[in-house]
C-alpha cells in the first residue's frame, strides 16, 4: 500500500447535547470551503487524493467530516437526516467557514441534500455521487438494496446498539487482514469499481480511511441504514440549492433509475451518467466534480419552509 499523506488539520468540534463531531482538513485554511461527506460506511477521510492535490493546487478548503458513531465523534442517532444540519451549522460556524459547497457519496447524498434545506444560505451548490433516494414518503422509490433495509427497520430499531458493538469488534478483528480483505470485495465488484479498487492510490485512501474511522467505534453505519428507512425531515421540493448529480450507468447498490428519479423530482438539478461506471464512479472524477461546484459560483437564498412527518 502507499503512503497516504495525513490531512493538514485533524479535531473534533463541540456540538449539541455535550457531544463532538470529528473532522479532517486538507488544502487551504483560506480557501473556498467544500464539505465532503463520505458514503456508508466510510470516515472523514473518504476523500480521493485527486480531489486533495486539486485542493492542494487551487487553495481550496476541503473537510471531511465523521457522521455520529464514527471515528471520534459520539455515538448518536438522529431523529431525521434534517437533524443533522444543526450540527453541520455548529461546526461551520467554529470552523469559521461562511459559505460552503457539499458533496456527498452514496449514503452522504441524504446528508448532502439535507443542508441545502437546512442551511440554504451558506450552501452555495451540492454534488452527489450515487446517492441513494427516499424510502419514505411521497418521493418514495423501492427496490435498490436499502429495500431490504426497509423490512428490517423494525428489527434494526431494537437492536441496532448491539449491532453497532458487534460490527465494531468484527472489524477490530479483521483490521490485520484490511488489504487482502479489501481485494476480495473488490474481486467481487462489477468492472467499473473493480477497475477503480485496483488502482494503488484507491485502495490506499479507502484503506487509510477504514483503518482510522474505526479505531474506537463503527455504530454509524447502523445508524445510517435505520434513517435512511425513515422520512427524512424534508421533502426533495425543499431543496431549492442547485444539485448537480454523477451516477454510474452500472450501479449495482444504488440504480440508475434512482438517481433520475431523485433529480427529476428536485427543482434546480442536473444528472450526468457515468458510461462504464458502477458505485463509486463518482470517486473516480473528483476533479471534474469540485470543479463544477465551485463554478456555480456564489449565491443567497431565502430559507424554505420544510415539511415534517
Amino acid at each position: 500500500m502507499s503512503d497516504v499523506r495525513r490531512p493538514a488539520l485533524e479535531g473534533s468540534v463541540g456540538v449539541r447535547e455535550d457531544r463532538r463531531i470529528s473532522f479532517a482538513e486538507y488544502g487551504s485554511r483560506r480557501g473556498q470551503a467544500v464539505v465532503w461527506m463520505h458514503g456508508t460506511p466510510g470516515a472523514r477521510r473518504q476523500i480521493p487524493l485527486e480531489a486533495r492535490a486539486l485542493a492542494d493546487r487551487n487553495g481550496v478548503r476541503l473537510i471531511g467530516l465523521d457522521r455520529p458513531g464514527i471515528g471520534s465523534s459520539t455515538p448518536y442517532l438522529y431523529p431525521d437526516v434534517l437533524d443533522w444540519t444543526r450540527d453541520l451549522e455548529l461546526v461551520l460556524d467554529t470552523l469559521a467557514v461562511d459559505a460552503v459547497r457539499m458533496i456527498g457519496l452514496s449514503g452522504g447524498g441524504p446528508y448532502a441534500l439535507a443542508a441545502g434545506v437546512g442551511l440554504p444560505d451558506r450552501v452555495h451548490g451540492i454534488g452527489v455521487l450515487g446517492g441513494v433516494a427516499p424510502t419514505q414518503g411521497a418521493d418514495a422509490i423501492a427496490g435498490g438494496t436499502l429495500q431490504l433495509a426497509v423490512q428490517l427497520a423494525p428489527v434494526i430499531a431494537v437492536s441496532r446498539v448491539p449491532l453497532g458493538i458487534l460490527l465494531t469488534q468484527l472489524i477490530r478483528l479483521a483490521r490485520p487482514l484490511a488489504g487482502p480483505a479489501l481485494d476480495a470485495y473488490a474481486a467481487l465488484q462489477p468492472p467499473g469499481d473493480k477497475r477503480l479498487l485496483a488502482r494503488p492510490e484507491f485502495k490506499a485512501m479507502f484503506l487509510d480511511d477504514i483503518l482510522n474511522g474505526s479505531r474506537f467505534q463503527t455504530s454509524g453505519p447502523i445508524n445510517d441504514v435505520l434513517l435512511f428507512t425513515r422520512h427524512w425531515g424534508f421533502d426533495l421540493a425543499d431543496v431549492r440549492v442547485p444539485v448537480r448529480w454523477w451516477h454510474g450507468d452500472d450501479d449495482h447498490i444504488v440504480p440508475l433509475a434512482h438517481g433520475r428519479h431523485v433529480v427529476d423530482r428536485l427543482p434546480d438539478a442536473t444528472l450526468k451518467v457515468i458510461d462504464g461506471e458502477s458505485h463509486l464512479g463518482g470517486l473516480g472524477i473528483a476533479e471534474e466534480v469540485l470543479t463544477t461546484l465551485l463554478d456555480l459560483g456564489p449565491r443567497r437564498a431565502a430559507p424554505t419552509r420544510t415539511r415534517r412527518r
